[in-house]
């Protein structure tokens, strides 16, 4: 739409004298007739759709809207429905799995790689497996040569799973991932029975609070990276990046899932003690150390009924060398007497005793048949076991002032650990 006017200025009557226009030449020759020309133009929107609300506007703006919506995206690759697997290359799969390859050790088949080791797999074995195996103090013969009833001969697998955290490359792979966190999650529960085992025979006059303090100054997540830098295992985990140039928070999840991995695959290979060597020897762990001090704390009054033998003298060496007697009592006697010591005794022939124990013990179905050489080893053996399950059942809350309050947290500290680690070998 236009619009155009004329407008003819006509000069004002004015008392004033006229102006002189002999000093400016650009007014005197300007015209003084011009056109004013309005130009108004409606919106491309109003002109494209249909005025008011009409279904025909309505319609027109949802079409605009869809086009500028970006497209859905298509479903991820793990959710598309593929034909299913030719039955002989099924069965060839299943067949040809490392898992169904050993069956000697459950525990140990079940950590291994659902399918065999690429060619991606072997390049990092050929390249860093032999200096994780010298680091850690391993022999760099291939653990293939070993014999079928050896678990060892799967050590070189299970090592190369351990690394593979979740923040590499190769933990893309279905094998290698499941495997590493199977791995990972058993060393983690292996470490903490070490630990606890040691520190209840180490110090048999402390409450569970600060052994674990002490185990979380050890084996804490800010504590991992110190370690693993001192066995020189770092450049095997940020194999292209300088750990101490890495922050905290980046560098502290793969350090951690590789360090319970490596725990993992060594209790399933070596046992026990090589878990203690590995700890104290390799990564050089000092319990005495200033960082894993617990806080000062008051004594229980029951400690004065605990034998203060070894108190802070056993080694991890003393732990693991340790051999019970053909005649002893338990299958572990210096752990049983650092959670039920022999001051204990005191608290026998109570209500408890005579009316609870015989209905407990027939329950869980003790006592065993036990076939010892002298008859009273037996009777003690029964005995020692009522009094350890005394301790159990009179919970510190109800029996604060009659119960020793501190074995009973020694025993749960020490059962809770026990039961963690069944509940995954039974698995």
């Amino acid at each position: 739409m236009e619009l155009s006017s004329s407008f003819l200025f006509s000069p004002k009557p004015c008392s004033c004298p006229p102006p002189n226009y002999s000093l400016s030449p650009l007014i005197r020759n300007r015209n003084p007739n011009f056109r004013i020309v309005a130009v108004a133009l409606e919106p491309q929107q109003q002109q494209d759709f249909p005025s008011g609300n009409s279904p025909q506007r309505l319609l027109k703006e949802l079409a605009e809207r869809k086009k500028a919506t970006s497209p859905k995206k298509g479903p991820p690759r793990r959710f598309i429905l593929r034909p299913p697997i030719d039955d002989n290359k099924l069965a060839e799969r299943f067949l040809n799995s490392p898992q169904l390859c050993l069956k000697l050790f459950p525990l140990l088949s079940s950590c291994l790689p659902s399918s065999r080791l690429n060619n991606a797999d072997k390049l990092w074995i050929d390249e860093y497996l032999l200096e994780a195996k010298q680091a850690l103090g391993y022999s760099l013969e291939p653990s293939e040569t070993l014999g079928d009833d050896n678990p060892a001969k799967q050590f070189d697998t299970l090592l190369y799973l351990a690394f593979q955290h979740p923040s590499c490359e190769r933990t893309k792979a279905r094998h290698v991932r499941s495997g590493h966190s199977r791995l990972s999650f058993l060393g983690q529960y292996v470490l903490e029975l070490a630990l606890t085992e040691f520190f209840l025979q180490r110090y048999p006059r402390e409450s569970p609070g600060p052994m674990r303090e002490r185990v979380f100054g050890l084996i804490g997540k800010r504590s991992l990276p110190k370690w693993i830098k001192a066995a020189s295992l770092h450049n095997l985990i940020f194999t292209f990046d300088d750990m101490d140039k890495i922050m905290r928070r980046e560098k502290e999840g793969p350090v951690k899932s590789v360090f319970w991995a490596l725990f993992g695959a060594i209790y399933l290979c070596f046992g026990m003690p090589e878990v203690y060597r590995v700890l104290f020897e390799v990564f050089g762990m000092d319990p005495d150390a200033e960082d894993c001090q617990p806080k000062l704390r008051r004594q229980l009054e029951d400690v004065d009924y605990v034998s203060a033998e070894f108190e802070g003298k056993l080694s991890w060496q003393d732990i693991v060398a340790y051999k019970p007697p053909a005649d002893a009592l338990f299958e572990h006697p210096r752990l049983f007497r650092a959670c039920v010591p022999p001051g204990m005794h005191r608290f026998r022939g109570n209500i408890w005793d005579y009316d609870t124990r015989p209905h407990v013990m027939k329950t869980l179905g003790y006592p065993l048949e036990m076939t010892d050489r002298i008859p009273e080893i037996t009777e003690a053996r029964n005995v020692e076991l009522g009094l350890g399950l005394q301790l159990c059942f009179m919970h510190p809350s109800k029996f604060k002032f009659e119960h020793p309050r501190f074995c009973y947290e020694r025993l749960e500290y020490i059962g809770q650990k026990i039961q963690v680690l069944f509940c995954l070998l039974s698995k």
